[in-house]
């Protein structure tokens, strides 16, 4: 599936654009997916495009719902890949064309932990289950026929056009093939320090 990755600033001051969008939505736990027509507001954001998008079991957890309160219709997924198609007003860090990963635990790199060299739990963007939606208003940036479908973890990358605050995401060498790359924003990262627990326990 292509998907578009709205990047967005926290003054999201531009347009109000509507972006018709075909997602899949977890309309209610344990529920299939289905794929929708939808409406994606840009407010200002970015766009990225051309996505690569991984099923992980994280995303299977809170489709079931277990363990956790349950938040739907919402957009799920966070293991992705994808390139800057364009940005909102008063993101400087990206740019058309860059390639980036998605990040479900995020930096603004102004905040204490952002700054540590202890600590990248950002004390805005670190990660957040049940939000929903965006920082900037309280509200989520996708619906259909009227009625507002929710982020997941602030990346909702099963969708084609999808919207995240700027610092959830990570510049890539251009170079990079998003189709191998896409594991890194979660897979790779998560499975590496499962393995370093393991083998430390032993």
């Amino acid at each position: 599936m292509q998907i578009v990755m709205l990047i967005s600033s926290f003054d999201e001051l531009g347009h109000n654009g509507l972006t018709v969008n075909l997602a899949a939505v977890a309309w209610e736990a344990g529920r299939p997916l289905l794929i929708e027509e939808q409406a994606t507001t840009e407010n200002g954001s970015s766009n990225q495009d051309s996505f690569h998008v991984s099923f992980p079991y994280l995303d299977v957890y809170f489709w079931e719902a277990k363990g956790q309160q349950p938040l739907f219709p919402r957009i799920l997924g966070h293991e992705a890949g994808g390139v800057i198609e364009s940005v909102g007003d008063g993101v400087t860090t990206l740019k058309p064309g860059d390639k980036v990963l998605p990040l479900f635990t995020g930096e603004c790199g102004e905040c204490r932990h952002c700054k540590s060299s202890e600590s990248n739990l950002c004390d805005l963007l670190r990660i957040n289950l049940d939000r929903g939606v965006m920082l900037s208003d309280g509200k989520p940036r996708f619906s259909k026929d009227g009625k507002p479908i929710y982020h997941f973890v602030g990346t909702s990358t099963f969708s084609q056009y999808t919207v995240v605050h700027y610092g959830y995401v990570a510049k890539i060498n251009p170079e990079a093939p998003l189709d191998k790359v896409c594991v890194l924003s979660c897979g790779i990262s998560a499975g590496t320090k499962v393995f370093i627990l393991a083998w430390s326990t032993h």
